[in-house]
């Protein structure tokens, strides 16, 4: 058995099995996709796709939360820079030679639900819950609906993704066809990026991955220059902390 470890990302070797184990190591911060955390994701990822004696990838996350996604600071001084390293580490993610397994517990929300949904495999504890809630502050979730709508059938990426509610593990294994009421939902959603999101959705569906990362990484900046999109990340920022989720 052999590690590396960093503040923020925790590696461990299990020779014995082929096991490599990644651990996302920043829980006091619900294990944002910071700039610095997709830096190091991808520098692993990179030592492992090359590392033949690899035969498993497992992603697990430190604390109680999952991954919250990114963080809502870092996206406004970073917009394109972040998003775009970030589709870069999923397609990473992809590409990698040796099958992944996202260990899930607690929030994968946003960036954090692409993350689960780029990797091949995810088991998911009983608390899991999963979500891609940037509606609800204004912000269609571009980026991870491309993962999203290459691994669960599309009528219920598309309720995650309009809705930006949470949903069990339960509800993630049995995902099929129908959906849920969610008019009213959907209604008191930003009208902008409902209109922006729906576009987004259909047309990425027929690219290839890259062109989909490539064009929803420009739709998601897009987005963020929305008046009702910074309205609502200011809102969520200047709440009370005992009124706050761990991300939006």
């Amino acid at each position: 058995m052999c590690s590396s470890k960093s503040n923020i990302l925790i590696r461990e070797d299990i020779a014995k099995t082929g096991i490599s184990i990644l651990t996302l190591n920043k829980p006091e911060k619900y294990n944002v996709l910071s700039s610095q955390m997709l830096d190091a994701l991808r520098s692993e990822l990179d030592s492992i796709a090359a590392d033949e004696s690899i035969r498993v990838l497992i992603m697990g996350a430190a604390g109680k939360t999952f991954c919250s996604g990114h963080d809502l600071k870092e996206i406004q001084m970073n917009t394109h820079q972040l998003f775009a390293k970030c589709s870069q580490v999923m397609m990473n993610i992809n590409k990698l030679p040796q099958p992944v397994i996202a260990m899930v517990q607690g929030v994968a929300t946003a960036a954090g639900c692409q993350l689960v949904a780029s990797c091949d495999l995810a088991v998911a504890s009983e608390d899991a819950r999963f979500g891609v809630s940037g509606i609800n502050i204004g912000l269609f979730c571009s980026t991870p609906a491309v993962a999203l709508s290459r691994n669960i059938h599309k009528k219920h990426a598309m309720q995650m993704l309009l809705t930006g509610e949470l949903i069990s593990s339960n509800d993630a294994l049995s995902f099929a066809i129908g959906n849920n009421q969610t008019s009213n939902m959907i209604s008191l959603k930003s009208s902008d990026a409902v209109r922006l999101g729906k576009k987004m959705f259909y047309e990425q569906l027929q690219m290839d991955l890259e062109s989909a990362y490539a064009y929803a990484t420009e739709r998601i900046v897009c987005n963020m220059e929305y008046e009702n999109t910074k309205k609502g990340i200011h809102e969520f920022l200047t709440r009370p902390t005992t009124n706050k989720k761990s991300g939006p």
